[in-house]
């Protein structure tokens, strides 16, 4: 799904890369500038808005559920639409109170939301996880849930959360992860910790599942200068990326030279892995990548972006071919993100 700056009005711009070419669809829930996209899953957009509501879009057929607002984060104390400015009160992980207002809640409140399935299957018995960006906590709610729950223990695994084998798996920064069982219905959330050798060195760390696998995908960012008339600027960009297999007797990750077949998909999205014959016009044995990490690349007048092809067997990176090199447009916020089309 593109950018807004590439959509218009009331219309979503979706770029096709198997077919090459730019589709169109009425979306005007998700049209809106006013809206943030805070994840993909399951081909169902997370949106938030300047409203307490947290709602699933499913971009096909425009279908709609809502999940627990966010007043309904254990660490939100206090909702009130009068407090202009400081709508929002919140506890510090220290239990000090603070304040944020509508917009602060929509844009940075939650880094991501995944789901456990698509929420138009299986009598939408769903589960989703949020990853918090201010206390580094991840939260839960099933599907009907009146508000979210904290999974205790799992504090700082906030790096990125995937769904295999109906458990949620979660990263920290070093690559150590969690394992988090949230499944019983009136249960506590279980965790448990895989504890492995520290992946030193990276800037963001993802999960993905693929096959049996499970694939720890470290990020290396760089900075470098960006170039407008007399008004050179400093931007990030990602340099190259490691991609690591879990062994799941030694519980250690074992460096991946290739993927095969495979394309790895990342980003504000739920991360996938594909396989690029399914596809035609993609790229086998690379890293599909959008920029999820700094508003400082798409907040200024430059509106860059941070997304392209990474092949991992040369090192190489190719641009995006809806974002050629010779493209000179200001691409507003959000950037770009990843949306696999579902019907149900």
């Amino acid at each position: 799904m593109l950018p807004q700056s590439q959509s218009h009005q009331s219309r979503q711009a979706f770029f096709d890369l198997s077919a090459n070419r730019v589709h169109f669809l009425h979306l005007p829930e998700a049209s809106n500038h006013c809206k943030r996209n805070c994840g993909s899953s399951h081909g169902w957009l997370v949106i938030l808005d300047e409203t307490p509501y947290v709602i699933l879009l499913n971009p096909l057929t425009r279908a709609k559920i809502h999940l627990p607002r966010l007043f309904t984060f254990p660490n939100v104390v206090s909702f009130n639409y009068i407090e202009i400015g400081r709508e929002y009160t919140l506890l510090s992980l220290g239990g000090d109170r603070y304040y944020r207002n509508l917009r602060q809640m929509r844009d940075s409140f939650i880094k991501k939301i995944v789901l456990s399935s698509s929420p138009g299957k299986d009598g939408g018995n769903f589960i989703a996880v949020a990853i918090l960006n201010q206390t580094g906590d991840l939260a839960y709610c099933r599907n009907g849930d009146k508000g979210w729950s904290v999974i205790e223990g799992a504090r700082s695994y906030c790096e990125d959360v995937i769904y295999n084998n109906r458990l949620f798996y979660a990263v920290d920064k070093g690559g150590a992860v969690a394992v988090c069982d949230v499944g019983g219905v009136g249960d506590l959330a279980r965790v448990s910790v895989i504890q492995t050798p520290m992946q030193l060195g990276g800037d963001m760390q993802y999960l993905v599942s693929s096959g049996d696998e499970l694939l720890l995908v470290t990020r290396f960012l760089g900075l470098e200068f960006g170039f407008e008339p007399d008004q050179p600027h400093l931007i990030y960009r990602t340099i190259r990326f490691k991609v690591f297999r879990l062994n799941w007797n030694g519980t250690q990750w074992e460096r991946v030279r290739s993927l095969g077949d495979k394309m790895l998909f990342i980003g504000e999205n739920s991360s996938l892995s594909l396989s690029a014959s399914d596809f035609p016009g993609c790229v086998s044995d690379s890293i599909y990548y959008t920029d999820d990490y700094s508003e400082g690349n798409y907040d200024d007048v430059f509106g860059e972006h941070d997304s392209g092809i990474f092949s991992l067997c040369s090192g190489s990176i190719e641009p995006l071919p809806c974002y050629p090199r010779n493209l000179h447009c200001r691409l507003q916020w959000p950037p770009p993100i990843w949306v696999t089309p579902n019907p149900c």
